[in-house]
């Protein structure tokens, strides 16, 4: 059974008001940018601090600055060195775990880049990292000391790049602000990117969750050209210079599309307002993949793209693990006695965290299958965004666990 249960329960059912609220001291209005290399195999684990760097401004939340909203597969904390007062955390899962529930793993190490963006403190912390296993348990944890006055934190974002505003809300001190970047779009295809860019928007809208909520977000276009069109297909022997190196057949699976490379795609970005990414990719291939707090990355020319950029959007945004199942994983992610900490899937270890008080209602149930395993997790609906492509939205306890992160990040 998880050790603490996720805070996002507490705001599924909270009324709606919200505005912008000033950063506690010591922290300011500028970015602290951490730099991490996570590498193991599939026993082993380990963090290692790669660079510190900072911009002016600070887009991330400014309430619950000290809770999680979902326990995640890994946290980072942001301790004042001298009070030991918990200044900021945040949860967040990586390509990195989730590779090491493949076959490879088990044959050589390997190691990922892993960013993560922070409040900048005045005064000296302690910044720890912890990675979680698939049983719960800590597999690797690194406390480093940051000080603000330390010449070697690189400032950065002094040429952000050229934007476009695709829904504007208010502030990005007051907003969730989503960036929305091209991946092997060209020069000449911009206008292209900006179109697709503005149906994404368009399909969260047309899903109650975003729409009942539309007035918390902010969603900018980025203009990023690649130098070449397309993306790589390693399969296919196609490798296309592009803005974040992104390509098909991450862990040898042909539609899962990622990039490895999240440092160059954070130094992109320096100096922007953001805290959600969401990558569109030039192409009409099917595939794509989201990790919860990290980025989503769609293809934007497949038929099913409508949907698709939204569910994986429910992965990096909202913590929404997958409802469907091919019992072909090589290692299982769930365990009958670890109650998993998305909120749209349960082992029953700990069902009274998850959405017990919702049953009976229209649409929610307990049905066995989900989180790529037919037997030993339970979904809440017959079919829903997290399930199949066809799903016309959400499901109930979904939608609620959507509205319920809006309200963490905008929400006293």
């Amino acid at each position: 059974m998880m050790k603490s249960l996720p805070l996002l329960v507490a705001f599924l059912f909270l009324p709606l008001s919200f505005s912008a609220q000033p950063l506690p001291a010591p922290l300011t209005e500028r970015t602290l940018r951490v730099d991490y290399i996570f590498s193991g195999t599939d026993k082993t684990s380990a963090i290692a601090l790669d660079a510190l760097s900072c911009f002016d401004g600070w887009a991330g939340r400014r309430v619950h600055m000290d809770s999680l909203a979902l326990h995640g597969n890994g946290q980072i904390r942001m301790h004042d060195a001298q009070t030991g007062r918990l200044l900021y955390c945040n949860s967040f899962s990586t390509l990195f775990q989730e590779w090491q529930a493949t076959e490879e793993a088990t044959q050589v190490t390997k190691s990922f880049e892993n960013v993560f963006l922070l409040p900048m403190p005045s005064v000296p912390v302690d910044v720890t990292v912890v990675l979680y296993d698939f049983h719960n348990q800590v597999a690797a944890r690194l406390t480093h000391r940051v000080d603000p006055s330390d010449i070697l934190i690189r400032r950065t974002g002094e040429a952000p790049p050229a934007t476009r505003d695709l829904l504007r809300s208010g502030s990005p001190e007051a907003c969730i602000d989503v960036v929305i970047l091209p991946e092997g779009y060209t020069a000449e295809e911009m206008d292209r990117f900006y179109r697709d860019a503005q149906a994404a928007v368009e399909s969260f809208l047309n899903h109650r969750a975003f729409s009942e909520l539309r007035d918390r977000f902010n969603f900018v276009a980025v203009e990023l050209p690649s130098a070449e069109s397309g993306v790589s297909v390693p399969r296919k022997g196609e490798w296309r210079d592009t803005a974040l190196g992104s390509h098909f057949d991450t862990f040898y699976s042909n539609r899962y599309l990622t990039t490895l490379h999240l440092k160059r795609m954070h130094d992109l970005l320096a100096g922007l307002p953001y805290e959600h990414i969401i990558i569109l990719a030039n192409t009409d291939t099917y595939g794509g993949g989201g990790i919860f707090n990290s980025y989503t990355l769609t293809t934007a020319h497949h038929e099913a793209f409508a949907p698709v950029v939204v569910h994986e959007f429910g992965h990096s945004f909202a913590g929404l693990a997958d409802e469907y199942f091919y019992d072909d994983q090589f290692v299982e992610y769930y365990y009958p006695d670890i109650e998993p900490w998305e909120p749209n899937i349960t082992t029953q270890a700990d069902f009274s965290a998850k959405w017990e008080s919702m049953l009976g209602q229209p649409g929610v149930g307990l049905l066995e299958g989900g989180g790529y395993q037919s037997k030993g997790v339970w979904r809440a609906s017959e079919d829903c965004r997290m399930r199949t492509n066809a799903a016309p939205d959400f499901c109930p306890v979904c939608t609620e666990a959507v509205r319920a992160m809006v309200r963490y990040y905008t929400e006293e």
